[in-house]
């Protein structure tokens, strides 16, 4: 009988474990952008972006920063984006699964946080990628307790950098910081590359002929497979379907995050952006 009410009180604990909100990893999300977000104020309340800010950089850029409605609104701190039920597989060899995924990003040191929501055969699934004074990572716990993997070291810490860079055309601010530098390689493709803490990624933007940015494509962003193994794989970030906010700013409903491996392109992450907003 003891035994009997044993497994009963240990399975009520864990269907509460999985059913109430906080998990160790969300507290350490919600915690590390508490902490970026009282120290991320670079522009106050009342700076605009205005054409003459972007007047040094590519033509492309300019035609983008335009074109998209930039000018004339408030120059952004922070980036707050929000995918609902994306497409998405750990590995080509790993479970795919629906996940929600939300991250916070920040200018005025490259910092990015991105915390993943879902579940494996119901049991929940989290995942924290993280960048920050310099250290990149990511951690996935299963059952909210139980490590799947934690990938650290220099690949992933300049891996971090590359999807920071790849982000920047979100939130335009990062493109008037020093650690950005920007060059023409024609009159639709800019080549973009982030220096921070010794670190150095770079890739291309490419824009369509509405000068919307449709893809970033870099070298610079290893694989980590999940045993803590690297390849060296061109990774690209795709873009698509502009849609005019209601706060007139033009922007991509869709995000794809791709491996173009040499037997063909893996797509990973295939999501619709459910929300963008700035502080």
């Amino acid at each position: 009988m003891k035994i009997i009410i044993c497994i009963a009180v240990f399975f009520i604990f864990i269907v509460t474990w999985f059913a109430i909100p906080y998990s160790p990893l969300k507290a350490d999300f919600s915690t590390d952008n508490k902490t970026l977000k009282e120290k991320s104020i670079l522009y106050k309340d009342n700076e605009v972006f205005k054409e003459t800010d972007f007047e040094a950089t590519p033509s492309a850029i300019q035609k983008y920063i335009a074109n998209a409605g930039y000018i004339g609104t408030k120059k952004m701190n922070s980036l707050h984006m929000e995918y609902l039920d994306v497409d998405f597989k750990q590995g080509k060899n790993g479970p795919r699964l629906k996940i929600d995924y939300i991250q916070n990003n920040y200018v005025k040191e490259p910092a990015r946080m991105a915390l993943i929501l879902s579940s494996m055969f119901g049991i929940p699934f989290q995942g924290y990628d993280y960048y920050s004074d310099g250290v990149g990572g990511m951690k996935g716990v299963i059952a909210k307790l139980l490590t799947l993997f934690d990938q650290k070291g220099l690949e992933m810490d300049v891996a971090c950098l590359a999807t920071f860079l790849a982000e920047s055309m979100f939130f335009p601010s990062v493109l008037l910081q020093d650690y950005i530098s920007l060059e023409e390689i024609n009159d639709h493709q800019v080549k973009a590359t982030i220096t921070f803490r010794e670190q150095k990624a770079s890739g291309i933007f490419t824009f369509n002929e509405k000068y919307e940015m449709t893809s970033f494509t870099t070298k610079d962003r290893a694989v980590v497979n999940t045993d803590g193994t690297t390849e060296n794989v061109p990774w690209t970030a795709a873009c698509d379907r502009y849609v005019t906010g209601a706060d007139g700013i033009k922007r991509p409903t869709t995000f794809k995050a791709i491996w173009n491996y040499s037997d063909g392109d893996f797509i990973y992450f295939d999501g619709q952006i459910s929300r963008i907003d700035y502080e």
